[in-house]
């Protein structure tokens, strides 16, 4: 049995191409390192900074990362692709390109006998009612149908606008220390496991990595990102780890 790994939050294409290009090759270096033991990947949200698939168009770059997962995927690999709040907009060229399982927004199952809930972990909590209003606004049918009129000169450069305008405010809000009893992720934990059974919790999104306990037999852990930590989870003997790639 080979191992089942997790990772988050890659934002390909931010802040510049080049800067961009670096990570996805230090990206493409991990996938390799990993591929003869990975059985399954979960990829859980934000891998790109944005992406929107068009009737006969999707976004240039990224051709490493692609070739890639799809060699892994047609050498047996399950992978799924979790939609994150920056690109959710993906249709089905991932799936059958790629050969990726493409997840809306949670993914609850067994791993081994453990009982996994993995979601990208935006928009959990009761609170952040402004942010699932627009959320769901950004997801509806109308709204894709009209973004789908645009040509992709101005869809793609209005979605980078708005996806750096977002990036600097989150930016700004992340260096705040919350401390744990806040955190929104750790609270969706805690009252989801009352009433259901739960080992791990696996989140991407706040980009701060975090292995936490939230009772006894349940624990939350945060994946961190690849713009500033290069961090992923393992699970294997029952157990989830967190790790750091140094290549």
């Amino acid at each position: 049995m080979g191992k089942t790994y997790f990772a988050s939050d890659f934002h390909l294409g931010t802040p510049d191409y080049a800067t961009s290009l670096v990570r996805e090759k230090r990206i493409v270096q991990w996938l390799t390192s990993i591929e003869k033991d990975c059985e399954t990947l979960f990829l859980v949200g934000d891998i790109f900074d944005f992406w929107f698939e068009y009737k006969t168009t999707v976004p240039k770059y990224f051709n490493r990362l692609l070739g890639k997962l799809a060699s892994m995927t047609d050498a047996g690999t399950t992978i799924y692709f979790f939609k994150g709040n920056h690109d959710m907009w993906t249709f089905n060229y991932l799936e059958k390109e790629i050969g990726m399982n493409v997840i809306d927004e949670e993914w609850i199952g067994e791993i081994d006998g453990k009982k996994f809930f993995i979601h990208h972990g935006d928009a959990l909590w009761r609170g952040e009612r402004s942010y699932k209003f627009i959320r769901k606004i950004f997801r509806s049918k109308i709204a894709i149908w009209l973004f789908h009129r645009l040509h992709p000169n101005v869809g793609v450069g209005f979605a980078h606008y708005l996806s750096r305008k977002s990036r600097k405010k989150n930016s700004h809000l992340d260096q705040v220390e919350i401390p744990l009893e806040k955190e929104y992720q750790i609270l969706f934990a805690d009252e989801y496991s009352k009433s259901n059974s739960i080992d791990f919790f696996i989140f991407g999104h706040r980009h701060k990595p975090l292995n936490h306990p939230i009772n006894d037999s349940t624990k939350m852990i945060n994946l961190g990102d690849w713009v500033s930590h290069f961090t992923y989870a393992t699970f294997e003997n029952y157990e989830v780890k967190l790790h750091t790639f140094n290549p």
